[in-house]
Formats: C-alpha cells, sequence, structure tokens
C-alpha cells in the first residue's frame, strides 16, 4: 500500500513532520519520499509544482490522490487505514470532541509563532516596526500560556484524552518548533514534559527532522517568550 505514496518534503517543517508522523503511525512505511531543500528552493521546482501549484512542501500523494494541505493528508491516512496501525482517533465523543478542537487551535499556534520566527524574512527591512515584534511577541506569548493551561488541566499526557490522537499528530510537530527555536523549558513545565515525554514514542524518534540532529547550533530567537 504505501508504494502507491509518494512524499515530497523538507526537514523541520512541522506541516512535513505531521504527516511522517502519520504514516509511522498507520505502519506505513516504505513509501516514495524525496527530500528536498528550502534553502536551494527545490519547494519551487517543477516536481513540486507538478504535484502542488503553491510551491509548498509537504507535497503527497496516494494512488491519483493529491493532498498536500498536511491536516488533511493525516485525516484522510486515519480515515483510510484506520483499522492499521495505531487508532488515533478516539471513540469517545468527549475525547473526540477535544481532538478536532486542539488539533485546529494548532493552525493558530502555527500562525503566531510563524509571525515571530519568520517577521524578518518576511517583511521588508524598511517595513518592519519594533511595535509590531513587541505585539507578535506578546500575542506568542498569550498563545503558549493557553497551551500551557490545557496541559495543567489534561486528564493524561496527551491532548485529547487518555491517548495519543491526531491532536498530538498535528501538533506535537509545532511544540517541537517552539524549543527547537529556544523557548525557555523553565518557564511552560506542563509544555516542556508534554514535549520531552513524547520525543521518545517510535513515530516521533523515526522522523525526528535530520537537519536538527546534524546541526547542535542552539536557536535564541523565543528564549524571552
Amino acid at each position: 500500500m504505501a508504494k502507491d505514496m509518494t512524499l515530497l518534503w523538507g526537514s523541520g517543517s512541522p506541516p512535513c513532520w505531521r504527516v511522517m508522523i502519520a504514516l509511522e503511525e498507520k505502519n506505513l512505511r516504505g513509501y516514495n519520499q524525496k527530500l528536498l531543500s528550502f534553502e536551494k528552493m527545490e519547494h519551487k521546482s517543477k516536481q513540486v509544482m507538478d504535484m502542488n501549484p503553491r510551491g509548498q512542501l509537504p507535497s503527497f500523494k496516494h494512488k491519483d490522490y493529491v493532498l498536500n494541505e498536511s491536516y488533511a493528508a493525516c485525516m484522510y491516512l486515519e480515515s483510510q487505514f484506520k483499522s492499521q496501525g495505531n487508532k488515533l482517533i478516539p471513540d469517545c465523543p468527549a475525547e473526540q470532541a477535544q481532538m478536532y478542537q486542539r488539533m485546529f487551535e494548532g493552525l493558530t499556534l502555527n500562525q503566531k509563532m510563524g509571525d515571530v520566527i519568520y517577521y524578518t524574512w518576511k517583511v521588508p527591512e524598511g517595513e518592519r516596526h519594533d511595535s509590531a515584534i513587541k505585539r507578535n511577541k506578546e500575542a506568542l506569548t498569550t498563545e503558549i500560556k493557553l497551551w500551557e493551561g490545557y496541559l495543567q488541566k489534561a486528564s493524561g499526557s496527551f491532548l485529547a484524552g487518555k491517548s495519543f490522537s491526531l491532536a498530538d499528530v498535528t501538533v506535537y510537530p509545532s511544540i517541537a518548533y517552539l524549543y527547537h527555536f529556544g523557548l525557555s523549558e523553565e518557564r511552560y513545565p506542563k509544555l516542556t514534559a508534554y514535549y520531552n515525554g513524547l520525543k521518545d514514542r517510535p513515530s516521533i524518534r523515526a522522523t525526528w527532522p535530520p537537519t536538527w540532529l546534524e546541526s547542535l547550533q542552539s536557536q535564541d530567537t523565543l528564549k524571552d517568550i
């Protein structure tokens, strides 16, 4: 089954990582894959553009079905291979509702994280303002405190109930990204415990971004958050 799948991906990208974790959780290994470089602009190559006219990664295909949105790909994999590997959508209505809520809240976390991390890359130098940087950092701080609170009230070690679910598949890469960019482990103890507690889960360990393993250089973009 996995031989019918192709994944074009970039190391360190939370959207790419989500899809790779989902594939591992569903025991879908041996798929066709190609690691591309964002730095070399390989995500704008013809191979990617043919699959994904937005020129973004991941670009994912199963048979003739193309799913380039990472959430869509993860939900599709669970739907099509629900009896295979680990079950990623809980049966309990309360846990399922919380799972979907946390999943889609993860998109807000991603946006606010990107507003801080990519500010100098996205905003031309002449248009940058200290007030905007301050506002973005305050918004991200508020967002992270929200997630710290969610985990404080959690009934288990996961984002939605007592089992690993699509909420963790989709949001964990974003939380790991925060720590990769220097988020304080001391300031957010519950978030840190969640981050460290899932590092050794087989699907996460097997798909850990190779560039993060290669480079020991610490990032401090988020040290003040």
